[in-house]
């Protein structure tokens, strides 16, 4: 019995939380219809980082999504934040982070959505006068709601070609920041995730992937002296060392990276192999960088990033990530996975772990479970935060609720009538 009204109350809990978050989610929502009215950027932006907020962490579930989707001044709102000129660049990058998240809370097969926001964001990241960061959040946006929502394959070719050309060193006529490179090649390669391996590492005599057309340009990056532009291009080259070792024909008893490497696609007797063979030397040796220009904790975290590509680039192992949730463990056992991980999470910030639990597209794309489970035993740490914390939605909700019940009592006490009836 005490473990039934236990249930009972957690389940309680879970369902006053959801609603909290739900109100939360409409009351941000309604703000985005005071965007275009008012005239202070700061105060623009206060609304933007109130939607972002609201997106990541309170729109949860089929009925948010659903909210979301008829928000007719959602979408009209950002694109304002987007004009040159006018707004500031911190409303424009919100503007561009509130458009990100929304297309992962809205699904796939939303073209519709995608189209309202193409030509807008190509113009934000084509033109130099922009802010860097403004260019490479909005770069980071197109290529979401592509990989999230569209499902034309022309459009994923025209986005690829664009992170090509901005990941050079220079960009019409202007030289290139690094980081504005290395946002471009996480673009990539997230892009390149979403076509097949042939088009990506293949190489016959009617076409060449993408990934070996841009080897060269890897290369370079990879002697760069930007941290970021070095481990974004040695992602890269991973995810495509990953796509050639898939090409060829697939042999039951390859248990080895000797099989692999010589029963499947191979870089050997091919006209990458030694511009290959460099990248891999290269590889090897940011694994084990020492030196006195980078900081102790930098060259930490390089060592252990390009250990994981050399795995892959020079041992032909697939990466090995486990991320746990409640509900188990999510294990990501190739470079596409982790890539597309990694994307979404930059995205989500503080609210990828509930969307990873309610959002049924993070579902399809990772293969989580995420149910929801009411016995508090087997809730997360994050999920306890979330309904019992006094900090939590539920916790704030009852507390104002509370706070108004208080004032009305007050003012029932002290409302007093004159004789004439009239209030004092």
């Amino acid at each position: 019995v005490e473990n039934f009204h236990q249930t009972a109350s957690n389940n309680d809990a879970a369902v006053s939380a959801a609603m909290a978050r739900h109100t939360k989610l409409v009351e941000a929502l309604q703000s985005a219809e005071e965007i275009p009215t008012e005239k202070r950027s700061a105060t623009r932006e206060g609304y933007l980082r109130k939607l972002f907020r609201a997106l990541t962490q309170f729109a949860t579930g089929y009925a948010a999504r659903e909210t979301v989707a008829s928000c007719e001044s959602l979408v009209p709102a950002c694109l304002y934040g987007l004009r040159g000129g006018v707004a500031k660049p911190a409303e424009q990058y919100a503007a561009c982070r509130v458009l990100e998240a929304t297309a992962v809370i809205l699904g796939g097969d939303n073209d519709e959505y995608f189209e309202s926001i193409e030509k807008y964001l190509r113009r934000v990241v084509m033109t130099t006068t922009r802010a860097v960061q403004v260019r490479g959040a909005a770069l980071r946006t197109l290529c979401m709601a592509n990989f999230i929502c569209s499902t034309d394959t022309d459009i994923t070719n025209s986005l690829l070609a664009l992170c090509e050309e901005v990941c050079a060193p220079e960009y019409r006529n202007e030289s290139a920041s690094s980081i504005l490179r290395a946002t471009a090649l996480d673009c990539w390669a997230l892009l390149s995730t979403t076509i097949h391996d042939a088009f990506i590492a293949g190489d016959d005599d009617f076409q060449t992937g993408r990934g070996l057309q841009i080897l060269p340009l890897l290369s370079n990056c990879l002697d760069h002296t930007s941290v970021e532009l070095r481990s974004a291009a040695g992602e890269c080259v991973a995810l495509i060392h990953e796509s050639r070792l898939k090409l060829g024909v697939e042999k039951e008893d390859c248990d080895n990276a000797s099989d692999r490497r010589y029963r499947r696609g191979s870089w050997d007797g091919s006209e990458w192999e030694v511009i290959m063979d460099e990248v891999k030397q290269r590889v090897a040796e940011l694994s084990v960088e020492s030196g006195r220009h980078m900081s102790k904790k930098a060259k930490k975290e390089q060592r252990a990033t390009f250990r994981e590509f050399m795995a892959t680039i020079v041992d032909d192992e697939p990466p090995k990530e486990v991320i746990t949730f409640r509900g188990g463990t999510l294990e990501l056992n190739s470079w596409k996975e982790v890539v597309q991980l990694n994307f979404i999470r930059h995205c989500l910030q503080g609210g990828f772990q509930i969307q990873l639990l309610t959002n049924d597209t993070l579902h399809a794309i990772f293969g989580a479970d995420g149910r929801m489970l009411g016995n508090a035993q087997t809730l997360s740490q994050l999920e306890k935060r979330m309904i019992f914390s006094k900090t939590s939605d539920a916790a704030k909700a009852a507390d104002q609720n509370m706070t108004k019940n208080r004032r009305n009592r007050n003012n029932v006490k002290n409302h007093f009538l004159t004789a004439d009836g009239d209030d004092i």
